[in-house]
């Protein structure tokens, strides 16, 4: 029987593009941004190699074993505690303690995205409270702009404003 992770010679095994940028983002800094030619000459090191073939294996194995989990449980949608259970059938018990911590990790960082408040919630007002400020602003940028196209000073320059002011 062929495994389908044989290839000849002509082919080549690549990991997705979409999954050697992911890898790069989360081993780099948030500053760092890695040109298109950069991601194709790292994935071009992975292209090929036995190290790649066996992750891809890896990969297809744990993911049909979860499959089939998640289809035993009648479950349409494989989630963490299928994969967990695929490591744990098929003796790779020793990844389940990070891949635990990673799923928490995410969790966290999931429920932190969710409680960053717009900024409507975080200013403490009402609507309404923020529409009349809204309506003093534009009140006084009207009046700015009446003054300086006037030639009068702008509210901003409150110095020449009482000077001009007690000289009317």
């Amino acid at each position: 029987m062929e495994d389908e992770f044989d290839k000849g010679a002509d082919d080549e095994v690549a990991l997705p593009l979409a999954t050697v940028k992911k890898l790069i983002q989360d081993c780099t800094s948030p500053e760092i941004i890695c040109t298109k030619e950069y991601r194709d000459i790292v994935n071009e090191c992975c292209t090929g190699n036995d190290l790649t073939t066996f992750i891809l294996e890896f990969i297809h194995l744990i993911s049909s074993e979860a499959n089939e989990i998640s289809e035993k449980g009648k479950k349409k949608t494989i989630g963490p505690e299928h994969i967990i259970q695929a490591l744990q059938a098929l003796g790779f018990e020793d990844f389940v303690s990070e891949l635990e911590l990673t799923m928490n990790d995410a969790k966290n960082t999931a429920k932190q995205r969710e409680r960053k408040v717009s900024t409507l919630e975080a200013s403490g007002l009402t609507e309404t409270e923020l529409l009349k400020q809204q309506e003093e602003l534009f009140a006084k940028a009207r009046e700015n702009l009446s003054r300086s196209l006037s030639g009068l000073p702008v509210a901003g320059d409150e110095q020449e404003l009482t000077e001009t002011e007690e000289n009317e």
